[in-house]
C-alpha cells in the first residue's frame, strides 16, 4: 500500500460521492454476482458481498470508499454464501485479461510504451484469434481498460457461459500456441501456418540484429529471453536451456545463409543443432502468439477460472488512480481511425500542481498529456492525476 494513502483515499471518496446510483454501471444479472472490495490500509479483502440494485452498491461505495472493486465473472444462485461450493454456480462470462506486466522484455517503468504494446496485443487477440478463428460475435463483447496495466475482453455469449475450465483452457492453449506443431503448421494452409511464416521472418531479423551487435542488441536479447522463459513455463514445452547465452549462440548460427536456406526448404531439419533448434521454434511460436500470462498470477488463470473476480467498470484502480473504463471494441485497434487512449480517457482527477519526490530510477510516465522522466530522489511538480499515479505505483512520494 502506498505511503500517504489517506490523502488518496479521501479523493476516491469524493469521486464515488459525486456519483448518483443511476450513473453507476452494473454487470448483467447483478443479483447473481458476488462482489469483492479491497480496503485501504492493507486490511483483508471484503468478499462474498451481493447487491440487489445500484442504490445498495452506491451506499456501500460512499460508506466504505474501497481501494479497489471487483465482481465475479460467474453467476450464482446464492452469491452471499461464504462457501464457494455452496454458492450454486450458474455459469460465467468468458474473460480475456491482458496485462503488460507479463510482456517479455517490456518494463512497466516505461509505462507509455508498455500500454502501447499491450494494446497492440489485445487487438491482435481479437482480430487474429477470437473473431476470425473462434467466431466470437462483437455484439456479445465488452472491452475495457483495467485501470492499470492492461485490457479486458468480456465475452457474454449465452452459448459460452457454461464452458467448464477445461474447455476454456483449450482456447487459451490454442492462442498461446501450446500443443501446436509449428514446423508442420508452416507446411499447411492454416492460420497458424501464416503466423509461423511471419514469425520465422521476424525472429530471424531479430537474431541478425543481435549478431550485428547494434545498439539494440541488449534490448532484443532481453525480449527474446523473456519470450523463451515465458514459453518454458508451459508444461507442454520442453527446452534444453533458456539461458541468454543460447540466444546469442543461436544468433551466430542464424548468420549462416546456408543454414537458413536449408531451414526454409525443410522445416524439420535441426539446422541450428540439438540445443538451439527447439529454442528457435519456441521463439517463432512466442512471436506469433498472444501473451496470455507469465510470472506469478497469470492472465491464463483469469480465462480458465470460472469463479474469478474482475475489476468493476467505473471503479478507480487503487494502484494507479485511473478509472476502469469501457470503450467500443473498434477503438481497441491502435491503428484505427479513433484509437482509445487510456492515458487520457481514464483520468478521474484534475491538474492541481503537486510536489512529489521520485523513489525510483529510470521511470517514464505520462498522464493527461503530462510526461515525466524521473531519477531517484528527484523532486518535481506535476498535476494531481500524475502525482497520484506515481505515488500509488510506489514510484514517488508526496514532497510536502
Amino acid at each position: 500500500m502506498a505511503e500517504g494513502w489517506s490523502r488518496f483515499a479521501l479523493r476516491f471518496s469524493e469521486y464515488y460521492g459525486a456519483k448518483t446510483p443511476e450513473q453507476l454501471w452494473t454487470p448483467p444479472r447483478l443479483r447473481n454476482r458476488e462482489w469483492m472490495f479491497v480496503p485501504w490500509g492493507g486490511a483483508p479483502p471484503d468478499r462474498h458481498r451481493a447487491f440487489s440494485d445500484k442504490t445498495e452498491l452506491h451506499s456501500y461505495l460512499t460508506s466504505r470508499t474501497p481501494h479497489s472493486c471487483f465482481h465475479s465473472t460467474a453467476y450464482y444462485r446464492d452469491p452471499l454464501n461464504r462457501k464457494m461450493s455452496e454458492k450454486g454456480w450458474l455459469g460465467a462470462d468468458l474473460i480475456f485479461d491482458l496485462d503488460g506486466d507479463h510482456l517479455p522484455g517490456v518494463s512497466d517503468t516505461d509505462f507509455p510504451s508498455m500500454i502501447e504494446t499491450i494494446q497492440e496485443q489485445a487487438w491482435r487477440l481479437w482480430s487474429e484469434f477470437l473473431h476470425p478463428e473462434f467466431g466470437f460475435k462483437e455484439e456479445y463483447v465488452q472491452t475495457t481498460f483495467s485501470g492499470h496495466r492492461g485490457f479486458h475482453i468480456h465475452v457474454r455469449d449465452p452459448s459460452l457461459m457454461h464452458l467448464d475450465s477445461n474447455a476454456r483452457r483449450e482456447i487459451v492453449n490454442y492462442i498461446r500456441g501450446d500443443g501446436i506443431d509449428i514446423q508442420s503448421a508452416l507446411s499447411s494452409n492454416s492460420s497458424w501456418g501464416e503466423r509461423a511464416i511471419s514469425g520465422m521472418d521476424a525472429v530471424l531479423h531479430k537474431l541478425h540484429s543481435i549478431a550485428s551487435g547494434g545498439p539494440q542488441k541488449k534490448a532484443i536479447v532481453d525480449e527474446l529471453h523473456g519470450i523463451l522463459t515465458t514459453r518454458a513455463k508451459s508444461p507442454k514445452v520442453q527446452l534444453p536451456s533458456t539461458a541468454r547465452s543460447r540466444i546469442t549462440e543461436l544468433a551466430e548460427l542464424a548468420e549462416s545463409g546456408d543454414r537458413v536456406d536449408r531451414l526454409r526448404e525443410d522445416h524439420k531439419l535441426s539446422v541450428f543443432g540439438e540445443y538451439c533448434t527447439p529454442i528457435f521454434w519456441e521463439l517463432v511460436k512466442g512471436d506469433s502468439s498472444v501473451v496470455m500470462g507469465a510470472a506469478g498470477e497469470t492472465d491464463e488463470a483469469v480465462t480458465v477460472d470460472t469463479k474469478r473476480v474482475i475489476r468493476w467498470v467505473g471503479s478507480l484502480h487503487g494502484k494507479s488512480g485511473l478509472r476502469v473504463t469501457e470503450f467500443p471494441l473498434e477503438r481497441l485497434d491502435p491503428e484505427g481511425i479513433n484509437p482509445f487512449d487510456p492515458l487520457k480517457e481514464t483520468v478521474a482527477f484534475g491538474s492541481t500542481r503537486t510536489r512529489i519526490r521520485s523513489l525510483r530510477d529510470d521511470v517514464v510516465a505520462e498522464i493527461a498529456d503530462e510526461r515525466v522522466s524521473l531519477s531517484d530522489g528527484q523532486v518535481v511538480e506535476v498535476g494531481e492525476s500524475l502525482a497520484m499515479f506515481l505515488c500509488l505505483k510506489g514510484w514517488a512520494e508526496l514532497a510536502i
